[in-house]
């Protein structure tokens, strides 16, 4: 089997994500935070202990750092939590579905609107397409860290700043809200960049197992809840805890899986403490097999690259290259491959925003995406079936 679907979800995870998924499952298997016995205390210590590590990634506090069920649970709450009547959104055309959906229906029940900004190779010209798209009744600029279907990178820093200047004197000010489904754990992303939201997928580049994700906050901009419930706090009250994080934790939150994604995390963090190159290593890795696959593919008659990675152009993506073959629908190609023991994702992506951009909106395409665990070999084998396909 060669799996190169790690865009979806990573595959295979850290051999220690597996040690502390089944470990968590005896040893913290009492409902942390809603009992005093020390049952209860050492699962609710091993979450916090998860929680640690996950806002030291990222440069958070560990308050301010909230275990969703996914990126998409964690980018509802955020985009929702900032609506109010007449609210005016700004995405870029790269979003994915987590993005987008929650957008339109916070416009259509609030009121508002959304505008979709053009992002290009030029990062100058992208920053300008993000202001022009921005008004008065702006109360969040959105958009994903790097795209699933392309992997171009969008510039964080500077549209964090973009939206600091934008806000003016406005008291509520505009909120970044970052989708780092697909640069977590790859791209060097901290709040200190200026994001006010980071949302990610637990069980991509964080080897975390699914069903997991991050909502981290800086705490600048308060957020309107949109599920309430137990949180083992403030019992007494009808009214949902104010404080971090249990305002967005209700109910029974996924344990094991929270601890194996601290696993994760600590593999992550580990490589920078014991590798010079940490996690800028793993995005070397992934960027050189891709780097490895487009060149590969790139002289083969009938195949079309959507995103060629190249050495002087590396820099604008995360490891992810999207692909078709003349006269193959991408379903049909990713079918083909899976017959051969490659699995990689053929469709649209959960992402037509992307592909109307590229112009794939009808077929989609088949996506090649590594992970650390990915070898070369692995890649010329998939180069060598290709070709075949073509003779």
């Amino acid at each position: 089997m060669i799996y190169l679907d790690n865009a979806a979800t990573t595959y295979p995870k850290p051999l220690q994500v597996y040690r502390a998924w089944q470990r968590a499952m005896g040893a913290y298997g009492a409902n942390p935070g809603r009992s005093g016995h020390k049952f209860s205390v050492d699962s609710a210590a091993a979450v916090f202990e998860s929680r640690a590590k996950c806002a030291e990634l990222f440069g958070a506090e560990p308050e301010n750092t909230v275990f969703t069920l996914n990126c998409t649970h964690g980018l509802n709450m955020a985009i929702k939590g900032v609506a109010r009547r007449g609210a005016h959104y700004v995405v870029s055309d790269l979003e994915h579905n987590a993005v987008i959906r929650p957008v339109h229906a916070a416009a259509e029940q609030y009121g508002g609107s959304y505008t979709i900004f053009e992002t290009s190779d030029d990062e100058e010209e992208t920053l300008w397409n993000a202001e022009r798209a921005i008004s008065p009744d702006t109360v969040a600029l959105v958009c994903t860290a790097a795209s699933n279907v392309i992997g171009l990178r969008t510039p964080i820093k500077e549209l964090a700043s973009l939206c600091i200047r934008k806000s003016g004197r406005r008291s509520n000010g505009i909120c970044f809200i970052v989708d780092a489904a697909q640069g977590a754990g790859t791209l060097p992303l901290k709040m200190s960049d200026g994001i006010n939201i980071l949302c990610a997928a637990g069980h991509k580049g964080l080897y975390g197992p699914m069903g997991t994700g991050l909502m981290i906050t800086d705490g600048s901009f308060p957020l309107k809840t949109i599920i309430e419930g137990g949180t083992g706090s403030a019992s007494e009250s009808l009214v949902q805890p104010e404080f971090m994080p249990d305002r967005f934790e209700s109910g029974t939150i996924n344990t094991a899986g929270v601890i194996a994604l601290g696993a994760g995390v600590d593999f992550i963090m580990r490589r920078d403490r014991r590798q010079s190159a940490g996690m800028a290593g793993i995005l070397s890795h992934e960027l050189a097999l891709c780097k490895r696959f487009c060149a590969g593919v790139r002289g083969m008659s009938g195949v079309t690259l959507y995103n060629d990675i190249t050495p002087e152009n590396e820099e604008r993506y995360a490891p992810v290259v999207s692909f078709n073959i003349d006269g193959m629908p991408s379903v049909q190609t990713a079918a083909f491959l899976s017959d051969k023991g490659i699995y990689m994702r053929g469709g649209l992506h959960c992402a037509p925003l992307a592909h109307k951009k590229i112009g794939t909106l009808d077929g989609g395409t088949v996506r090649f995406s590594p992970s650390v665990f990915t070898s070369s070999g692995e890649v010329d084998a998939v180069i060598r079936i290709l070709a075949g396909i073509k003779q």
